[in-house]
């Protein structure tokens, strides 16, 4: 796990010989795919929502002029030396935890040498063979449109890399994703792509079916996005079939692909570098870091509900695995949905509202739940104000926009402009009979034969009662007057 440490490299690009995307391959071809099985891991760079950098005082600001944020020790100067955040420890421990890691009470930092342009001390501070937390998993549900299912996908150590457990490239973008809501719910990372605040690197290689063997393996970078982590796997499995079906396998390398978003396709950039080339030491600037049991389970007290324990808990309110995965993937709509449901709201109420009108406002207005004036405690009132009668449906999505464009209270706005539903049957009766003897023509029609316009009198009462007659009794009134013998 990284705390604003970041490297650039040159890019050496090549031609491929696949032109096509999967699904743009014969018929034939797509019959060869099923031959092969991909086997795929991912290795997750996490920038840590620490003010400062790892190993030094300076301040870490997305979007910061170059080399304004940078001192000796960032430049590797002689003398200068490196002092560990304290918060990069406790942020790697509830990562660990939450991952279900086994950790280490200690463990040491190593020295990887690289040569990079914008690493001018010539290596990274690393763990190499003592992490503090390896071992772990990570549960994700995948979803309903690409069949469904949960899939448990070891973790053995921070920086967070997987165990090569994936086979598709939508698992891939399930469990990168996934691991972006585990973050953001532990608060250690705003994991914004975007950002460059989470990037994944994804390892891959094909085999036969059946075989026990690993392939060689395709290192892809440069995925911006978890489309693009399933779009690139996608493609890579492709390009290697085919390489294996037209008897060209050893043109398979162990190198560093780059995924280019604009041709859809993955480009060689630099053969890949074994362990050797690393020369791994450990670093003799930075004592062993030991942590107690004590430091361990004060951390674990304080973890918040996980989006696993979420989703499952949800799935026991008896929401379907629709509504689960919607309202679980942003910890923010998962507290708004439980703050909604603690006013005593109705479950479904609250998820249908949240999922559809709420949803689409923030999508249109691209805005987050945050910023809406709508409240958890108003959304609730306003469900129950219709549950009980109070007003329509119809008039509860009128306020809905008001509360989420200018805020204020049901109550309020329910008294200020008169929109208590009408439930007396009699000053219903009078209405339907008004609006009944407006228009003789109409009904003569209906009684003809003509029944749908029995919507056109529903719609000229509602606008007659500015849509507050409670729809139920307004049809029941209706239809038995428009059946009545003239």
């Amino acid at each position: 796990m990284r705390s604003a440490e970041g490297q650039t490299a040159t890019q050496e690009k090549q031609q491929t010989q696949l032109k096509a995307s999967p699904k743009k391959e014969s018929a034939k071809f797509e019959e060869v795919l099923k031959n092969y099985e991909a086997v795929i891991g991912i290795e997750t760079h996490v920038q840590l929502s620490t003010h400062t950098k790892a190993f030094c005082s300076c301040p870490y600001n997305y979007g910061a002029q170059p080399n304004t944020s940078i001192c000796p020790i960032c430049m590797g100067l002689p003398g200068a030396l490196p002092v560990l955040n304290s918060k990069v420890i406790e942020y790697a421990v509830k990562v660990g935890l939450a991952l279900n890691c086994k950790l280490s009470l200690s463990s040491k930092f190593d020295r990887k040498q690289y040569f990079y342009p914008d690493l001018p001390k010539g290596y990274q501070i690393s763990q190499f063979d003592i992490p503090i937390a390896s071992g772990g998993y990570l549960d994700v549900d995948l979803p309903l449109e690409f069949g469904g299912g949960h899939r448990k996908f070891g973790v053995p150590l921070l920086e967070i890399v997987s165990e090569p457990d994936m086979r598709t490239g939508i698992e891939a973008a399930e469990y990168a994703a996934e691991l972006q809501r585990l973050v953001r719910y532990l608060g250690v990372s705003n994991g914004n792509m975007q950002e460059g605040s989470l990037r994944c690197d994804v390892n891959i290689s094909i085999r036969p079916i059946g075989q026990l063997e690993f392939g060689t393996k395709v290192e892809i970078k440069n995925l911006n996005s978890f489309s693009s982590v399933s779009r690139a796997i996608d493609f890579e499995i492709s390009r290697q079939v085919l390489l294996h079906t037209q008897g060209q396998a050893n043109q398979i390398v162990q190198e560093t692909r780059l995924w280019e978003e604009g041709a859809q396709k993955t480009v060689t950039m630099r053969k890949k570098e074994g362990l050797a080339d690393y020369r791994y030491f450990p670093e003799p600037d930075l004592p062993g870091v030991t942590i107690s049991e004590e430091y361990i389970n004060g951390i674990r007290n304080c973890l918040p509900e996980l989006p696993e324990m979420k989703r499952r808990r949800y799935e026991k309110l008896g929401l379907s695995m629709q509504d689960v995965l919607f309202l679980a993937n942003d910890i923010n709509v998962a507290a708004f949905f439980d703050a909604t449901i603690g006013t005593g709201a109705d479950v479904k109420l609250a998820a249908n509202w949240i999922m559809g009108d709420i949803a689409a406002y923030m999508k249109n207005e691209k805005l987050s739940i945050t910023d809406i004036k709508l409240t958890p405690k108003e959304l609730g009132e306003l469900i129950a104000s219709i549950k009980g009668g109070t007003i329509s449906g119809k008039i509860g999505k009128e306020i809905l926009f008001e509360l989420m464009a200018k805020g204020g209270t049901v109550e309020g706005l329910i008294k200020e402009k008169d929109l208590v539903q009408i439930v007396d049957p009699a000053e219903i009766e009078k209405i339907v009979d008004k609006v009944l003897a407006a228009n003789p023509k109409q009904l003569e029609q209906f009684r003809g034969g003509k029944t749908k316009l029995q919507g056109f009198f529903a719609g000229q009462i509602m606008k007659e009662t500015k849509g507050k007659a409670n729809p139920g009794l307004l049809n029941k009134i209706l239809l038995e007057k428009l059946n009545a013998k003239s």
